[in-house]
C-alpha cells in the first residue's frame, strides 16, 4: 500500500505541472492528522477489554511500556539517528536547489526519509499482527504527496524509492504475521503491542497537526517492551 501510494504520487508528480499551494498541503496535513487521531486512538481503544479492573492494569502495562521504551529509545539514541539521517536528506535537498544535484540522490533522500519513518514501522508491526492497515494507509497518502514534491526537483527516480519501502514494510509484516504474532497470541501479549502502537501512531498526529514536537523514534522500543512487561506483571 505505502509502495503503491510512493508510485501513484511518481505519475501525478510527473504528470502535473503546478505544485500544491500552501494551502492545500496545510488542509490535507490536517485532514492527514484528523485520520491518524482517529485510527490511533482506535487501536489503543480496542486493546483494552474485561472488567474495570483489568483495564486499570492493561493502562499501567501502557503507560509503564512507554516510559520503558522511551527511556530505552533514549539511551539507544534512535532519535539522534533519525535527526541525522534527516539533516543529511535536508543538506541533499538544498543542494539539489543550488543546482549540485547528483545522479541518485532522489532515490537516497525519498529511501531515507520513507524508511526510517516510525509511521511506517509501527504500520508493518500492525498490519502483521491485526491486520489494521490504516496507519500505513495513512502513510501512503503521506509519501505519495512528497514524491510529487520530490519529482520536481529530484526527478522521476524518486519513484524508485517505492522498491525499498516495499522490502523493508514488507519483511516487517512477514515476520510478525508468521513468527511473532502466533507466539503472542498462545500468551494473550498481543493486545499489549497494539495499544503501544495506537499511541505512537496518536503522537505521530500531533505532529502532523503542529501541536507538539514528539521524538517519535524514541518510543519505537516501547512495542519489543510491551510485552514483556505485560509477561511479567501476570
Amino acid at each position: 500500500m505505502n509502495a503503491t501510494g510512493i508510485v501513484a504520487g511518481g505519475i501525478i508528480g510527473a504528470a502535473r505541472q503546478k505544485t500544491l499551494s500552501p494551502r492545500q498541503e496545510d488542509f490535507l496535513q490536517k485532514v492527514l492528522g484528523a485520520f491518524t487521531t482517529f485510527y490511533g486512538l482506535r487501536l489503543t481503544w480496542m486493546s483494552f477489554s474485561g472488567p474495570f479492573g483489568h483495564i486499570m492494569k492493561q493502562l499501567c502495562i501502557l503507560l509503564v511500556s512507554l516510559i520503558a521504551g522511551r527511556l530505552l529509545g533514549r539511551l539507544l539514541r534512535i532519535q539522534e539517528l533519525s535527526n541525522r539521517l534527516g539533516q543529511t536528506a535536508k543538506q541533499t535537498m538544498e543542494e539539489a536547489v543550488a543546482g549540485r544535484r547528483k545522479p541518485g540522490d532522489g532515490f537516497k533522500v525519498c529511501t531515507v526519509l520513507f524508511c526510517a519513518a516510525p509511521l511506517g514501522i509501527v504500520g508493518a508491526v500492525q498490519d502483521g499482527l491485526s491486520h489494521y492497515y490504516a496507519p500505513l494507509a495513512v502513510k501512503a497518502v503521506m509519501d505519495g504527496l512528497a514524491v510529487m514534491g520530490f519529482i520536481g526537483l529530484f526527478g522521476s527516480g524518486v519513484t524508485l524509492s517505492a522498491l525499498p519501502v516495499l522490502a523493508l514494510q514488507g519483511s516487517i509484516a512477514l515476520m510478525c504475521g508468521l513468527w511473532l504474532k502466533p507466539f503472542l497470541e498462545a500468551r494473550g501479549l498481543i493486545e499489549s503491542v497494539n495499544g503501544v502502537s495506537g499511541i505512537v501512531i496518536f503522537a505521530v498526529a500531533l505532529v502532523l497537526l503542529k501541536l507538539k514536537r514528539v521524538a517519535l523514534a524514541d518510543y519505537l522500543p516501547a512495542l519489543i517492551v510491551a510485552p514483556l512487561v505485560a509477561s511479567f506483571w501476570r
